[in-house]
């Protein structure tokens, strides 16, 4: 878990957002995990790290495995935020899991 993550994760209880799943498996036969989830309300959100400093995540064969994890997490219903450490700090990310949520 980055230290990314870790700042979100307290901005979302300082707003006392719904308790969320940490690292959640969303998948039977693959390793897949949700940075954070709400499997309740089906939303997880990915905090998308190492986007300026060319990153494992950045990289052909990482963008095409997160897009096959993004399109099996929708086929299963899932709607799945994608912020970046920016959006974090500005508190952009923050309001969208809100709206997601419906807080």
């Amino acid at each position: 878990m980055s230290a990314l993550e870790d700042e979100l994760a307290a901005q979302m209880r300082l707003c006392h957002l719904p308790e969320f799943v940490r690292e959640l498996r969303f998948h039977d036969s693959r390793m897949w995990r949700f940075d954070f989830a709400w499997p309740q309300f089906m939303v997880a959100v990915e905090v998308e790290g190492g986007i300026w400093n060319n990153g494992a995540h950045v990289r052909g064969k990482h963008v095409s495995s997160d897009c096959e994890k993004a399109s099996e997490a929708a086929i299963a219903g899932w709607r799945v935020l994608r912020v970046t450490g920016d959006q974090i700090k500005a508190g952009k990310a923050l309001n969208w899991i809100e709206r997601a949520l419906k807080c």
